[in-house]
């Protein structure tokens, strides 16, 4: 868009000095005594560098005027070849530059998050992303699609998601999760094992069509598997019999209130570990704590200690989580 407007500035700057060359011509030849016509006559054909006749000699004065006026001419007709020029050059180079940008701008993603596929299930993925502010990369293998990330303003890579070269591109390396929401339950399963012999800690969270194919998504190392038609059907028994507690998720999802629902990790050699569940979580209210072992410590008073490895989740609005979130 930047490239855009300064060509059109150029554009615009260009006329403004065509219309100021021609107005130059038309009073200079005024001044001189030639009338209307012939002063507009006169000024095209010098600006052109067409050459015209006279009703009679021209003084010195108009003669060195007139060479003022055709060197003016010629000034801006090479000008706008500049312009059409530079237009033509950034028409060719735009699209490279613009995908070395985003090279740059991936290059510097650290815990990051990697989308494979930007399907349904792969904008809404984004969008959750975009409005809790988590940086993200899209990998989608459709060529097709390009113009719509780049419409949407989203950082991508066109490739197979599946594919080493690709995954590296992404900063599988250096990312925090990743998502692989392909519409085969296949390619999900062969984009699992990549990705987890590239990241062993990666965070992996993969969709599934089939029922059959959670088990070997589990096995290939997804930590979470999701089927769309599962939820859904999930969603809507919850909505039949508890409508107010499918609202209260609602109002606590990141991005679409002042009150959201968060996980709080306690890991080893935290500065957490030992303080009380109160000291930690400030205003925040903690609702229930996840120990390694899997105990689930429901409605935890404020005192109770926090050990390496505990999840604690908590409820708040997003400035009296953040204090959290920096431990």
């Amino acid at each position: 868009m930047r490239g855009g407007s300064g060509l059109a500035g150029r554009v615009w700057g260009l006329a403004a000095a065509a219309l100021a060359v021609l107005a130059y011509g038309i009073a200079g030849y005024a001044l001189f005594g030639f009338g209307l016509p012939d002063a507009v006559y006169m000024t095209v054909l010098t600006v052109t560098t067409e050459g015209f006749t006279t009703p009679g000699p021209l003084s010195p004065g108009e003669k060195l005027f007139t060479a003022s006026l055709a060197l003016l001419g010629v000034t801006v007709f090479l000008a706008a070849l500049g312009v059409a020029g530079g237009a033509v050059v950034e028409g060719q180079l735009g699209p490279g530059r613009r995908k070395r940008r985003m090279q740059r701008q991936i290059g510097a993603l650290r815990d990051h998050y990697i989308v494979c596929a930007y399907g349904r299930v792969g904008r809404a993925v984004a969008r959750e992303f975009e409005a809790e502010g988590i940086p993200f990369i899209v990998i989608d293998a459709r060529a097709e699609r390009e113009p719509e990330l780049a419409g949407d303003g989203v950082l991508h890579l066109i490739g197979s998601p599946s594919a080493e070269t690709v995954l590296r591109q992404a900063g599988i390396d250096r990312a925090r999760g990743l998502v692989c929401a392909v519409d085969s339950d296949a390619e999900n399963v062969y984009i699992t094992l990549v990705a987890r012999s590239l990241n062993p800690r990666i965070a992996i969270v993969a969709r599934a069509a089939e029922e059959a194919s959670a088990d070997r998504l589990y096995r290939a190392g997804a930590a979470r598997v999701v089927s769309p038609y599962v939820t859904s059907g999930r969603r809507m028994a919850l909505l039949a019999v508890r409508p107010h507690v499918v609202d209260f998720f609602e109002v606590s999802r990141g991005g679409s209130g002042e009150l959201r629902l968060e996980e709080l990790l306690v890991p080893e050699g935290s500065g957490l570990v030992g303080r009380r569940v109160g000291e930690a979580c400030g205003a925040a209210i903690p609702l229930l704590i996840r120990r390694r072992g899997g105990e689930l410590l429901p409605n935890p008073g404020r005192q109770t200690p926090l050990q390496a490895g505990d999840v604690v989740i908590v409820f708040g609005d997003p400035g009296t989580l953040r204090p959290i979130e920096g431990e």
